[in-house]
């Protein structure tokens, strides 16, 4: 188990992150807002949260979507998955898109997307002025069939 250092904002409402059940890869994160934030149909909002993390070096924390709020309200993360890199000390806020057909109401303490601790390989990128062949080659999008 990875210890992740949290700094919580708990004296305004923020919540650690946590697991709901024994198998669960994603912690839970939800949101700390002053007020209920509406986003309409098409729109997107950055919700925060209230956590501040240390990440250890050669982690990331990436922020996934809510199965349930995509669903059933088709709310998903904007940019997922979002990464926070281990050099980021600043809180984590959410980007949540609205795209199902009706306004969606978020209050303070709910639960709206979940994060991954995973591991991070970096890349020693060297330039070269050709590549190996392979079978597939520069065949792109829908080259092996839908």
């Amino acid at each position: 188990m990875n210890k992740i250092n949290v700094k919580c904002v708990a004296s305004q409402g923020a919540v650690i992150p946590s697991y709901k059940t024994e198998g669960a890869a994603g912690a839970d994160v939800c949101a700390l807002i002053e007020s209920p934030v509406t986003i309409q149909p098409g729109k997107f909002a950055m919700i925060p949260t209230g956590l501040f993390f240390e990440i250890p070096t050669g982690y990331e924390i990436q922020v996934r979507p809510r199965s349930g709020l995509a669903a059933k309200n088709g709310v998903t993360v904007l940019n997922t998955p979002g990464t926070i890199d281990s050099d980021y000390r600043g809180e984590l806020k959410v980007i949540l898109i609205n795209l199902g057909d009706k306004d969606f109401t978020i209050n303070s303490g709910d639960r709206i997307a979940q994060i991954i601790v995973s591991p991070v390989t970096v890349a020693d990128f060297t330039l070269t002025d050709s590549l190996s062949d392979t079978q597939r080659g520069e065949k792109g999008f829908g080259s092996t069939g839908v």
